[in-house]
Formats: structure tokens, C-alpha cells, sequence
């Protein structure tokens, strides 16, 4: 985004998708949206049309039309400073969908005075007036963004002002230590304490707690955000690519009982129970002295490692409990972190009494046929209870955002050097300066405390019209 604070230009934008469609909305707003507009639109029946004197929150039918020629027939929406999105006066108007028509209309307010917005800039606007602070602002992007019922969930309760709150009410606890620290360095003559050292001292291990707890929340929410990463492992021709077909109901990987056909890592994902899950289909496991498939076998480790759950196939008649241990015990190195799902597949070609007595010893194992589609809700069952597992002890509120992280662990950090620092009793102005660094932090996450690199950062990831 390349507009300053100050800019108060009247901006244009196409606020729904590009394309073709029924409709088209295009938001005009600023001080000027008004006098614009007018310019432009006219209610039916009536010769012109003074937007200033329409009603707030109000729906209008007629024409847009230049040099006695109609563009289109409308619908236009007011909304009044200061109640609208941005806090400035804003105008919606209802087009239809032809890319024709959106460009004349955009080039004709052009041509009346508006500037056509950059990325993010209504939420900019919304944010310096503001309508929000900086977490329900990057809350807006992520809930446009959502793709799952769970991923809309936290975007709403961020946009809301669910953790806003939550820092809000750790900065204000921590600025009236920080008054009572300062205080008592007006009168440090006097030797005089206001805050207790004591009561300061639980006070910040109580924070950190706060901290720690939200911090470990990114995890999840990351996970949340951009989806479950499931890897799908095992040995060329044990069903990978047939399982990521039967779960994503298309034929997305090839199928061949030529073995070694993965050469390199498919995604695809789908949503289950409100979550989102990306599988990855990965390169067979085996020795090789294929140099393309060596690669492969390299990125199907990486994938594992980098994987929260790891569904680890085999075909039920081709290896045996002991060799299946083998396997298993080789595959700990390549996936320190990863929930692992072992799976047994083919048990369309084979006695299934037989194969549950052989494999009784691997506890929570899943027999599967892939290709026809045989137990599959179960595994899907087993990924969703192993998210509800890692979610059972995770606040309310989530994070799930790098920049909030690395925000919080720089206010615990600054905490951990306030609660040395009172061990260690240290003078009143290295503690106040700690407690500082922690409001700072603080500050950088609501937004309270700002740069323009990072408001140009955060906005320029937005959508044009948003």
C-alpha cells in the first residue's frame, strides 16, 4: 500500500471478486464519495440526485449515467461518516456483473476526482480512524481468506476483538506497575515503595503464564489457518496415490503398479468437520539408485518432517509384523514431531482374520482398502480425533499469526528480565525500562505502538476494494 496516514484522497474500488457475475459492487469512500457520485448517479424518474441529503444506511435504484448516456441501472447504498466501515462517508454501488461495465464505471469516478484505492486501503482507513485495531484489521484478511468452519471461527472471534481484549487487559495491568515503579523513582530520595516487589514479582509470572499459553497456541492455529499437513508414506506400490484419490473423491495423483511412479510430493486438501486437511502424496520408500527418484525419497523425508500427522501405508500381504516394526523404527528420525497413523491397505485381496491376527501387536492400526474405498472413514475419524487431542488444552482465544508470536515471546522475554531484575534488585530505572519493553511489544501487536513499514507489511497483503 503507497498512501501515507495523511492521504485523504476520495478512492475507488472493485470490492467483489474480478470476473464475470451477476453483480459487482465497486466502494467509493472518502470526504468527496458524496459530491462524486452525485455526479454521476440519478434516481429513477428524477433529474439528478444530491447523494448528501439521502438518508445513512439507506438503498437506492437508478442510473449511472455520463453525457446523457445510461451505463447501467444500479442499486446505490449510503453510509454516513461516522457510521460506516471506514468512520468515512462511504458509497456502495450495485452493478451488473459484466467486466465491461465494472471498468467503464471505475474509469468514470476516476474521471470525477477518485483515486483508484491500493490494497487494503478501506481497513487502513478503518484502522487510523479507529474503527479497529491492528489484530481485528489482519483478522478481516484472514476471515476473507477462511476455508473451513474452524478457520472462520477464530477469524471472528480475532475481528471481534477477542484477543484484543486479552492484551489489552495485560497492558493495562502492567502500565499501572509501570506508574507505581516510576512513582517511586520521583521520590527515591524518600525511600519510598509504592509497588510491592512481591506482589510485582507474582504478578509477572502470572503474564508469562498468559503468554506461554498463547504462544503455544500458534501451533494449532497455524495449523487452523493453513490447514492440517497429513503426509501419506510407505513403499512404492503400497496404495499412496489411490488413498489420496479415494479421499479427495478425484483422480488427482497417477495410479500405476509400476513402482517408483511418485516422483515428487502431490497436495491436495479437503475439509473435514470444519477442518481443513492438506494430504500430500509422496515418493515410495525403498532403496534406489534412481537419481530422480532418490530426489523424490529426499522430499517425501522432508515432507514428514515438516507433516503434523504422518499416515504411514502398507499393503497388508507384502510385509509382515516384523518387518512392519523395522520399518516403523527407521521412520522415528524423520518425523520428531508428527502424530503417526499406521495403516494397512489391500484388505480387499486378503483374509482380513488372518491379517488382524498377524498385526495385533501395533496398537490403534487401521485396515483400509483404498481402491475400493473400504474403512476409510475411520481413518478420516482418526485425523479428526487426533486434531480435537491437540486442541483439548488450547484457550479460547488462538493464535494464529507469526507476527502476534513473535510480539508475545518479545514480551516474555522482556518480563523474564523484569523478574531478574527484581530478584537481583536492581534499580528502579533498568526495571522500569524492562517493564517498558514489554508495554512496547505489547503495543506492536494492537497497533498502539506502529511504523509505517510495518502497517505498508501488513495492509499490502489485503485484496484491492477491502
Amino acid at each position: 500500500m503507497k498512501t501515507s496516514p495523511l492521504d485523504k484522497d476520495t478512492i475507488a474500488a472493485l470490492s467483489t471478486a474480478p470476473g464475470v457475475g451477476a453483480i459487482a459492487v465497486i466502494r467509493v469512500n472518502g470526504s468527496e464519495a458524496f459530491k462524486i457520485c452525485s455526479k454521476i448517479f440519478r434516481k429513477k424518474n428524477a433529474k439528478s440526485t444530491d447523494i448528501s441529503k439521502l438518508e445513512s444506511h439507506t438503498a437506492h435504484y437508478g442510473d449511472i449515467v455520463h453525457k446523457s448516456i445510461v451505463i447501467d441501472d444500479v442499486v446505490l447504498t449510503v453510509f454516513k461518516a461516522p457510521n460506516s466501515f471506514t468512520g468515512e462517508n462511504i458509497v456502495e454501488i450495485a452493478c451488473h456483473g459484466s467486466s465491461y461495465i465494472q471498468q467503464q464505471l471505475l474509469q468514470l469516478l476516476v474521471k470525477e476526482g477518485c483515486r483508484l484505492a491500493s490494497p487494503g486501503e478501506f481497513t487502513f482507513r478503518a484502522f487510523l480512524n479507529g474503527k479497529f485495531d491492528l489484530t481485528q484489521a489482519e483478522a478481516v484478511a484472514d476471515l476473507i481468506a477462511s476455508h473451513s468452519s474452524t478457520s472462520h471461527h477464530v477469524a471472528m472471534q480475532q475481528m471481534r476483538g477477542g484477543f484484543s481484549g486479552k492484551i489489552k487487559v495485560l497492558r493495562d495491568s502492567l502500565i499501572d506497575f509501570a506508574s507505581l515503579v516510576e512513582l517511586e523513582l520521583d521520590f527515591s530520595e524518600e525511600d519510598v515503595e509504592f509497588a510491592s516487589k512481591s506482589d510485582l514479582k507474582k504478578h509477572v509470572i502470572s503474564m508469562q503464564a498468559i503468554l506461554d499459553k498463547l504462544v503455544r497456541s500458534f501451533e494449532l492455529g497455524n495449523v487452523i489457518k493453513n490447514g492440517v499437513p497429513v503426509c501419506i508414506a510407505g513403499r512404492p506400490n503400497a496404495g499412496k496415490s489411490t488413498l489420496l484419490n479415494a479421499l479427495l473423491d478425484e483422480d488427482r495423483a497417477i495410479v500405476s503398479d509400476i513402482p517408483g511412479t511418485t516422483r515428487d510430493t502431490i497436495e491436495d486438501e479437503i475439509v473435514l468437520e470444519g477442518v481443513r486437511f492438506r494430504f500430500i502424496d509422496t515418493a515410495g520408500l525403498r532403496a534406489t539408485t534412481d537419481s530422480i527418484e532418490t530426489q523424490g525419497i529426499a522430499r517425501t523425508h522432508q515432507a514428514m518432517k515438516l507433516a503434523s500427522v504422518v499416515i504411514y501405508l502398507f499393503d497388508v500381504h507384502e510385509l509382515s509384523s516384523t518387518e512392519l516394526q523395522k520399518e516403523l523404527d527407521q521412520l522415528k528420525q524423520h518425523m520428531p514431531s508428527a502424530e503417526l497413523i499406521v495403516t494397512g491397505n489391500k484388505i480387499d485381496k486378503e483374509d482380513i482374520g488372518y491379517t488382524k491376527k498377524e498385526f495385533a501387536g501395533f496398537k490403534n492400526i487401521l485396515f483400509i482398502s483404498s481402491k475400493e474405498k473400504q474403512n476409510l472413514e475411520e481413518l478420516k475419524t482418526k485425523l479428526i480425533d487426533i486434531f480435537d487431542d491437540k486442541s483439548a488444552d488450547i484457550p479460547e482465544t488462538i493464535i494464529t499469526n507469526a507476527r502476534h508470536v513473535e510480539a508475545l515471546q518479545q514480551t516474555f522475554n522482556a518480563l523474564t528480565r523484569v523478574k531478574e531484575g527484581l530478584d537481583k534488585k536492581i534499580s528502579g530505572e533498568l526495571l522500569a525500562s524492562d517493564i517498558r519493553d514489554a508495554l512496547h511489544y505489547l503495543g506492536l501487536i494492537t497497533g498502539e505502538v506502529s511504523t509505517d513499514d510495518l502497517l505498508q507489511n501488513i495492509f499490502s497483503r489485503f485484496c484491492i476494494g477491502k
